[in-house]
């Protein structure tokens, strides 16, 4: 059964990453919450009670579970870039070692902010399949920080029955003209609400692609949790833009948004991580990359938390579903509801 405090996360934080519904929108809930794990495993206090009450309490066991099946090309890496002087505790390091790609290394951020941060991007494109090769935009690391947690991911997989190629052709999507639009008339599961439709779309390794049709003007993500609960198989004819989005952003005042606060402040006690009490967290950067044609779909992420020391610092028949206008789509773990990718589109 998928996990409702996992969804309640990732619809929550996308209500706050991505408030103007005019525009797209794509991040990864399973990056982001793999990052946040971390950091509420290295926090202490008000700092870690603000991050479990966003991820929920089971978050680390539920991405842990959530690798996809064989028949899915799945990396990721969860790495700890630690400034040489700054000591850990043992016991975070343990905990880190029990995430997938877990490793822990040494980064430059105090003599070389910039060479700090080629080894970061490079570690991320390699990961990502070059699909992200430059997470840390320039200026991004400073010399007054001292670590990143960075999880980086990459996935992508074949639709368990593909779209026929000769049936993609533009068809209109809401008032941005045509765009090419793929069909497919399949066995699928469907469910709809007053407030939303939903179609999921298997994929192979365990994996689903599920698209959310708001009935009115795509707004708040009330009402989700019900449609996807309600899913049930028939007899589908689905129309669906391709789609390829890339969106960098960062977390840092979304985050804020949902409560969790304390880590940003000289408050933070991040003590889990390093004996050192002047820790805290300078920024979230986040940044995804999503496509969908007729073969599946491939996705890319990537999340550093980047960390400072405050001292240092001044600052039956088939139903046909039309996807033409804008909706959100979410990539998830069929089993236990994990999302890889959240995208709202408004423009494929």
């Amino acid at each position: 059964m998928p996990d409702r405090a996992h969804l309640t996360f990732a619809l929550r934080l996308h209500d706050a990453i991505a408030p103007d519904r005019q525009h797209n929108a794509c991040w990864s809930p399973y990056s982001v919450a793999s990052a946040l794990g971390l950091l509420a495993a290295a926090a202490r206090g008000r700092a870690q009670d603000e991050l479990t009450a966003l991820l929920g309490p089971d978050n680390a066991k539920l991405l842990q579970a959530s690798t996809p099946g064989d028949d899915a090309e799945f990396a990721v890496a969860n790495t700890l870039w630690a400034w040489d002087e700054l000591p850990l505790e043992e016991d975070f390091l343990v905990d880190l070692s029990g995430w997938p790609g877990a490793k822990v290394a040494e980064a430059p951020f105090h003599t070389d902010p910039e060479g700090a941060r080629r080894l970061i991007n490079a570690d991320v494109a390699e990961t990502t399949r070059d699909l992200i090769p430059e997470l840390l935009e320039p200026g991004t690391v400073r010399p007054d920080m001292v670590a990143a947690l960075v999880n980086a991911l990459y996935l992508k997989c074949a639709w368990s029955e593909k779209f026929p190629e000769h049936d993609t052709v533009p068809r209109p999507f809401n008032d941005k003209g045509d765009v090419p639009t793929m069909r497919l008339e399949a066995d699928l599961r469907y469910a709809r609400t007053p407030a939303w439709e939903a179609v999921a779309l298997p994929a192979r390794g365990q994996v689903e692609a599920v698209v959310l049709l708001p009935a009115a003007e795509l707004g708040a993500t009330d009402g989700v949790p019900d449609v996807l609960d309600a899913l049930e198989s028939r007899r589908i004819e689905l129309f669906l833009p391709k789609l390829d989005l890339k969106v960098g952003t960062t977390l840092g005042d979304a985050l804020r948004d949902t409560g969790v606060r304390t880590v940003f402040t000289p408050a933070a006690d991040l003590t889990g991580l390093s004996p050192d009490p002047r820790l805290c967290v300078d920024e979230v950067v986040h940044e995804a990359v999503l496509r969908v044609d007729e073969q599946g779909f491939e996705g890319a992420a990537a999340t550093a938390v980047m960390m400072r020391l405050t001292s240092i610092v001044e600052h039956p028949p088939a139903l046909t579903v039309r996807v033409d206008r804008p909706h959100l789509l979410l990539v998830r773990h069929a089993g236990t509801g994990a999302i890889y990718f959240l995208a709202q589109v408004v423009e494929p």
